[in-house]
């Protein structure tokens, strides 16, 4: 097999200049650029379901007669529902292990053979993921054998002496319905399909690829922080390094669409002595007369990183970001220093392709949001980009685990901290929630090991990552220790169909009223005493034509229930609101836009009540809001 098999796309993953307001070329499911060659291995793999799990007993990755193909990417319940000859995606219901194998022929070096190597990439695979290269078994770059974990990327580097002319690739991929992983909407051992819990997807889910990478590199991951009064950018690089020495990071900051060689807004080197392995590291530049990043005016501009070495060899990132600042100040949330309200949807992305997922991003912003909360799953890291260039603010979440026991904590750590490594760049994403609706964290009001946990969590992301607004536990059952809220929102979810009942609990909640609001009490642990002093948001409602949340209802009665809705949340001190939700998804019915089509069934800008009134700090004004 070589490379003008159609499974491969061979190219170069330099973008074209583009005019400002057009996307930069990026096939690759990664939000950093490298500049360099890929061989994409999407396409026909050889499949096989082993039921009994003996693959790995039986050296399966030394030789194995697959009977059926699969697609990848896809998900393993496709997969096993086309080797069954059936037309809809198979459920299981305790734990499956797949395999899938191909053979790639090794790509052409270029001149700079020394100096490069193969690296393999796999954009989202899980929830237990093998990788073996000609029968031998391979460790991540961060030194696993066995990868955890469904959301996100990792890669292995290919050692050259396993390497022949034409190689064999194994994958082994294992998940089951256990409760301490994070699942997400997943149904579990736990909570079972039907309602709000959706059938599992899992497996090969996103694309995998081949590229040559320096042994000596910036990784493909890039950490922004802005501090928009003093005109620094902090940036924070995570370095491969084969060869111990010295080195340069040489970092550049340009307009969006500069032309290739224009002279940079800001540049700066930073001499260092490098050990061999992976070490992070922060630089600092100032770029004075920097426009700020908002939903208004989404301004972006272009980072080139350098790793140069003694000899002067450059290996190079580009990514786009954006300076903006996010606070909780009072009852208000701030952007760039300004009050700003949230007109948010919940948005669920279940099994939506990347195309589908991009018009569902265009649509929500047909809505007139300002905010997405992407409710506890993940998307294609690309989609952060696209945010970033529309200028929609996300609230991402952790897929949470459906029990709470050391083991779903621990397994809940490691998920947050692989998404937000890969998240801290864009601009878009302001807000993290640790927890939703105590999934998870079920013993949250009786269990002071689960509250320690989540207090820990929250410290950690407000010193590593300051750039976010954190949330504990989204929807009621937030944590108070002496006196002061674990999270810099207070949240909470309310559902009702009628609109008298709406107006009350609106008012309960803004008069700090902690029980008798939501389904739960809003704060456990030490009392705490709202009295304004953290922003209130209205996290979940609506919901209109679910049978749970008020019934079915046609597209005019629904509209017309979110406008009388939405203007008694503009009515009180809320800091914002997020209305339930963007598409429909299985047996949840209640979706404002067609998931194949990103087709709006209600009027554009129904959701944007900042055309209408002005949050300030003094009260509400008649005039555009931000």
């Amino acid at each position: 097999m070589n490379a003008d098999h159609p499974n491969y796309g061979l190219s170069t993953s330099t973008s074209e200049h583009v005019p400002a307001a057009e996307p930069i070329a990026n096939p690759l499911p990664r939000a950093v650029l490298r500049m360099n060659n890929y061989l994409l291995l999407d396409g026909e793999w050889r499949f096989a379901v082993d039921n009994e799990d003996v693959g790995i007993a039986q050296d399966w990755a030394l030789g194995h007669t697959y009977e059926q193909t699969a697609q990848w990417p896809g998900s393993v319940e496709e997969h096993i529902a086309e080797a069954k000859g059936l037309c809809t995606p198979t459920s299981w219901h305790d734990k499956v292990v797949v395999w899938y194998e191909r053979e790639f022929t090794l790509p052409d070096f270029d001149q700079q053979e020394a100096r490069s190597m193969l690296q393999i990439t796999f954009g989202a695979c899980g929830y237990e993921t093998r990788v073996w290269l000609n029968g031998t078994l391979l460790s991540t770059i961060e030194g696993e054998e066995v990868h955890y974990g469904e959301y996100t990327s990792f890669s292995y580097e290919l050692p050259e002496e396993l390497l022949h002319v034409n190689n064999r690739l194994t994958v082994r991929i294992a998940d089951t319905m256990d409760a301490e992983t994070p699942r997400g909407k997943q149904e579990s051992h736990v909570y079972k399909r039907g309602g709000i819990w959706y059938q599992t997807y899992t497996g090969a889910v996103r694309s995998v690829w081949l590229e040559m990478v320096e042994r000596n590199r910036l990784r493909s991951r890039v950490g922004v922080v802005s501090i928009v009064e003093d005109h620094l950018v902090r940036f924070n690089l995570t370095l491969r390094i084969h060869d111990p020495g010295a080195y340069t990071i040489r970092i550049r900051v340009c307009e969006r669409g500069a032309e290739p060689g224009s002279a940079p807004l800001a540049a700066s080197d930073f001499p260092l002595q490098l050990p061999a392995g992976q070490t992070h590291q922060r630089v600092v530049l100032e770029v004075p007369d920097a426009r700020l990043w908002s939903p208004e005016s989404p301004q972006l501009y272009r980072l080139e990183a350098q790793l140069i070495d003694a000899e002067g060899y450059e290996a190079k990132i580009e990514a786009h970001f954006g300076l903006r600042k996010i606070e909780a100040r009072g009852r208000f949330i701030y952007l760039n220093n300004e009050p700003t309200y949230l007109d948010g949807i919940l948005y669920q992305p279940g099994t939506a392709t990347y195309e589908e997922t991009k018009r569902h991003m265009y649509a929500m912003k047909e809505l007139g949001c300002n905010l997405v909360r992407v409710h506890i799953a993940g998307v294609d890291p690309r989609i952060y980009n696209l945010a970033d260039r529309l200028g929609l603010l996300l609230w991402v979440e952790v897929p949470s685990p459906h029990s709470s026991t050391a083991r779903s904590r621990a397994n809940h750590r490691a998920e947050l901290l692989r998404m937000v490594e890969l998240i801290e760049t864009h601009p878009s994403v302001v807000i993290w929630s640790l927890y939703n609706e105590d999934w998870g964290a079920q013993d949250i009001a009786t269990n002071k090991e689960t509250r320690q946990y989540i207090v820990d969590m929250y410290h950690y992301m407000q010193i590593k990552y300051p750039q976010f607004l954190v949330v504990d536990n989204d929807g009621w059952h937030h944590i108070s220790w002496e006196g002061r809220l674990k999270s810099d929102l207070l949240t909470a979810h309310l559902y009702t169909p009628d609109l008298g009942r709406w107006r009350e609990l609106l008012d309960r909640l803004v008069q700090g009223e902690m029980e008798g609001t939501a389904a739960f009490p809003l704060v456990v642990g030490d009392p705490f005493f709202y009295r304004r002093q953290v922003p209130l948001l209205v996290s979940e409602w609506g919901g209109f034509g679910f049978p749970d949340y008020g019934g079915p209802q046609d597209a005019e009665a629904r509209a017309a229930n979110i406008r009388a809705y939405k203007q008694e949340l503009r009515q009180r001190d809320i800091a914002g609101d997020v209305y339930t939700q963007a598409t429909n998804i299985e047996d949840e019915r209640n979706g404002l836009l067609d998931f194949q089509t990103g087709e709006l069934s209600v009027p554009a800008g129904l959701l944007n009540s900042r055309q209408q009134q002005e949050v300030t700090p003094t009260g509400l004004v008649g005039q555009p809001a931000n």
